[in-house]
């Protein structure tokens, strides 16, 4: 029984003796062991209970390209490029970037479990297998990198939609591309999401940005740990349980679709109303640190182009590049 079959298996979260894993698999009982050890080693908190057998505690839904696609708005599952989903990969973005110029417009590839993610300025997303999405998606633009400031805040703003569209409410967004769960008195909380857009093509003429989201749905203690920063899960903006991950795929890939076209003819102006309902920075007491050197101000929203607005004794200051580390003062 390989560990996408056993994970299937115990995808229900009824204890499930390691004898009846072995007869239906037909390998040892050791053998189930291993695969039960590799999926905890990904993240996967699978319980031993004793001569009962093996069991997660709460049960999860595999990801399905049929469920995906039977989601989706029949308008969209015919104007998609491409949708995949594969067991496990190095990165959903890496293997855009494989296809280049061969890869359709609108191409979306998910995967249960990433061996290299990536996150911002290198750092490397957790991806456990049936716990979360990780999803990227190539959209294609005539207006080059020029005409595509703030698309990773934009971004943010459709993923904030599609959770809307799951009745998932609690979550803001933090300059550039984060999307945290809100704290108390609308302070930022735990990481939900991370956005990482990678462009290529030309500075005034056709480009293409690929598009990768990490979406949390669910966090076991250890990968709280693991994370390396305050983390949060949907399951805790739900009560415990988070929306089917089948339609969170869905969810995702919709708003992206409309969002992504959106933007094609209105540029960030089409999000700066939506940006600025779930600016989780504005008007908070900010540190700055980067190139620039380390100063405090105030954050004072985004501009037409999505630079971040900081209000200090000086006067205004605006902040293009992503290369900065801003902190609650």
């Amino acid at each position: 029984m390989l560990a996408p079959q056993l994970l299937s298996v115990l995808a229900t979260g009824e204890t499930v003796s390691g004898a009846r894993l072995a007869e239906a698999a037909g390998v040892s009982r050791a053998a189930i062991w291993k695969q039960v050890e590799s999926l905890r080693s990904r993240g996967v908190p699978i319980e031993s209970r004793g001569a009962a057998g093996y069991a997660l505690p709460w049960p999860l839904q595999i990801l399905d390209e049929a469920e995906i696609r039977a989601a989706l708005p029949a308008r969209l599952a015919r104007g998609l490029g491409a949708l995949e989903l594969h067991w496990e990969i190095d990165s959903t973005s890496s293997e855009l970037q494989r296809r280049g110029a061969q890869a359709a417009d609108l191409s979306i590839v998910l995967a249960e479990t990433q061996s290299a993610g990536r996150g911002r300025r290198g750092r490397h997303w957790l991806s456990p297998p049936g716990l979360n999405i990780y999803l990227s998606c190539l959209k294609r633009f005539d207006l080059g990198f020029a005409g595509l400031s703030g698309l990773s805040l934009a971004v943010g703003a459709m993923v904030l939609r599609a959770l809307e569209s799951l009745g998932v409410a609690g979550a803001g967004l933090k300059w550039p591309n984060d999307v945290l769960a809100r704290g108390e008195n609308g302070q930022p909380g735990g990481k939900l999401a991370g956005i990482l857009v990678e462009l290529s093509g030309e500075y005034q003429g056709p480009c293409a940005a690929i598009i990768g989201i990490g979406l949390n749905l669910r966090l076991t203690p250890a990968l709280h740990e693991q994370a390396g920063q305050p983390a949060c899960e949907v399951a805790s903006l739900c009560g415990g349980t988070p929306p089917d991950r089948n339609r969170v795929a869905a969810a995702l890939i919709t708003a992206l679709a409309d969002g992504l076209a959106e933007f094609a003819s209105e540029g960030f102006a089409a999000f700066a109303e939506d940006y600025a309902r779930h600016d989780l920075l504005r008007d908070a007491p900010l540190r700055l640190s980067g190139a620039l050197g380390e100063f405090d101000g105030i954050g004072a929203g985004v501009d037409a182009r999505g630079a971040l607005q900081i209000r200090t004794e000086q006067g205004l200051r605006r902040i293009d590049s992503a290369d900065v580390t801003v902190r609650r003062a």
